[in-house]
């Protein structure tokens, strides 16, 4: 599955995070021998130990929503958090990369779903965060983009119209913060359900887990 998922992304130059969050290191060693590099976990002491269980290669993303306390388990190695929903986890991203001498890159998580079980920033509550001193001074962190998760419904307009939210939020805030930052330039929404329709609506990064273990 994995090679006719590439294959299919790679028309739309659309990255793939395999989501190997419960998945043993064999299962994330069996992709990683396919040629997939990018790895999604949830729970970051579980990402800590699988970490030097694998190639020095391996891009560790953080996909699962992530407490301040936990923080210091993945920065010495994480390679992108998806799910920065508050300047406090923000600061303690940059304090904890600081430790490393990294610079973290981080999206900002954007609750478009209509569940309240899911997660994220309104975009109002973004752009305050944007403007605030105490982010301009982090220096061991960088906005790459956004994340959302869309209502889980077979409803395809619904779900098409949440992505498309979301891709107007990236536009506003590339338009009124990062004009001149090549970097923001990542949009994480879609999984295993909806990454079609995703694409269709501008995502640069899908996360998908059930579609590659059947599960």
């Amino acid at each position: 599955m994995l090679k006719e998922l590439l294959k299919e992304l790679q028309l739309t130059a659309t990255k793939l995070v395999a989501v190997t969050k419960t998945h043993p290191v064999a299962d994330i060693e069996a992709l990683y021998q396919e040629g997939q590099r990018r790895f999604g976990e949830n729970r970051p002491k579980e990402m800590a130990e699988k970490h030097p269980l694998l190639p020095a290669d391996v891009e560790w993303h953080f996909i699962g929503h992530l407490q301040s306390s936990n923080v210091k388990y993945i920065a010495p190695f994480v390679s992108m958090i998806h799910s920065v929903e508050s300047l406090s986890l923000l600061q303690e991203i940059n304090r904890q990369a600081a430790k490393h001498g990294r610079v973290i890159p981080c999206l900002l998580q954007f609750k478009i779903a209509r569940e309240e079980s899911k997660y994220g920033l309104d975009l109002p509550g973004a752009q305050a965060l944007l403007g605030l001193d105490a982010f301009r001074q982090m220096e061991n962190i960088q906005i790459a983009g956004v994340m959302g998760m869309a209502t889980f419904t077979e409803d395809e307009e619904q779900v098409r119209k949440e992505f498309r939210q979301l891709k107007q939020y990236f536009e506003t805030l590339r338009a009124d913060f990062f004009q001149n930052d090549s970097g923001f330039c990542e949009i994480s929404m879609g999984m295993s359900g909806d990454y079609k329709i995703a694409i269709e609506e501008g995502s640069t990064m899908v996360r998908i887990g059930s579609l590659l273990f059947g599960r």
